[in-house]
This record gives structure tokens, sequence and C-alpha cells, in this order.
């Protein structure tokens, strides 16, 4: 029996990692890498062109939150599952990424075969996830919940950056967004943490610890 043959496309914003994962999966029969992107909107342009079977993403690219990315990605082709590629395993991270549309996390110190099986196992429509994810993810449900887990990881850079007294001008280029997206951004932060202003989201960033108390 023939096995079909899986069309990839590879989200990296590093081309070295593309070229190392393109020739690591092409040595694969039934493996073909149909497109790259360095970033999520040329991910989502070619996913929508191209219509791959699986897209590897890696989480931490310039533009837009990889959330974003993946539900693009899931709109704009839906057959393809979404495996993430990444050297990050932060509960948050993880939770954006399978609430997103991914079927499939893992990590970038993944042995070679770990990386072919979880191809296989998300391309199949079966979860894969990564064991320092699924370690992440226990400890996550086993502590109290924190007003910080309604943000999502775009939202909670925002807030970092906001805590640490930047403006929307700065935030902006710091996050490669425009100063209209971030502004938008502060919005949703300020009404999802129930306060009035920057300074009060800012106390709240230090007292929840999300980054040291001021000296």
């Amino acid at each position: 029996m023939t096995t079909a043959t899986i069309r990839i496309l590879l989200v990296d914003d590093h081309a070295v990692v593309r070229e190392g994962l393109k020739g690591l999966l092409e040595q694969e029969p039934g493996m073909v890498v149909v497109g790259e992107a360095g970033d999520g909107a040329a991910a989502v342009r070619i996913a929508t062109a191209e219509r791959p079977d699986l897209v590897i993403l890696d989480m931490k690219m310039p533009g837009a939150a990889p959330a974003d990315t993946i539900a693009g990605l899931r709109a704009a082709a839906p057959q393809a599952q979404v495996l993430v590629f990444t050297s990050y395993a932060e509960d948050a991270q993880v939770r954006d990424a399978l609430t997103a549309g991914a079927s499939g996390y893992l990590l970038k110190d993944a042995m070679r075969e770990d990386l072919l099986r979880a191809v296989r196992e998300v391309h199949a429509g079966r979860a894969w996830l990564d064991p320092q994810a699924q370690r992440q993810m226990l400890e996550w449900m086993r502590r109290p919940p924190s007003v910080l887990e309604s943000l999502t990881e775009r939202e909670r850079s925002v807030l970092v950056l906001i805590a640490e007294g930047h403006s929307n001008k700065h935030i902006a280029r710091r996050l490669a967004l425009t100063e209209g997206t971030v502004k938008g951004y502060v919005s949703q932060v300020l009404d999802k943490l129930g306060v009035a202003d920057r300074t009060q989201a800012a106390l709240l960033a230090q007292r929840e610890g999300l980054l040291p108390p001021a000296r």
C-alpha cells in the first residue's frame, strides 16, 4: 500500500533552522517541504497558496502573536495540522498554542526520531506533547489560579513592558507592531485585569510576580 506524501510548511525566523529541518525531513520517504516562511504573515499567505498537510511552527518570531498565527493558519488551510517546534515550554505558551489550534508541541532539543514521530502523529490527527511541556501543564493545573492566566502570551509581553514604564511607541518598536495594535493590546490587558490605568496594571504585575519588585 502506498503511503500518502506529507506536504509540510516550515515557519521559523531563522533560515538555518529551516534549512536543517528541510534536509532532515526530506530524507524521509513520504515527506516533502512545500514552502518556507520567516514570519506569521508570510506563513498564512503560503499556506493559502500551497495547502500543506502540516505546518511546523516556531513560537518566537517577529510580528503577530504566535497564537494569532496558528489561528490564521487554521483558517487559511483548515486541512493543515500544526506542530509547534520551539525552544520554550512555559505553560502560557503551551496553552496559547493548543487553544489556538495546534495539535502538537515539541522542543528543539528533541531527538531526530521524536521529531519524525511527532510529524507522523500530528499529521494523522493525533496529539503530541513534549514531556517537558506536559510537566509544565501539570504544574500549571496544580497551581492556584492567577489573575494573569486570562492573558495571552502577547498580552503578557505588553504588560511586562507597561510595567517597565515603556510608552506605546517604544512597545511597538520592541514587539515589531504598529502603535495602533499596541494600543489595542493595552486596552485588552487593562480590561482583562480589571484595572483603570497603566500604573495599576504595573502594580498588579509586580504583585503577581511577573517581574521583580521595584527597589
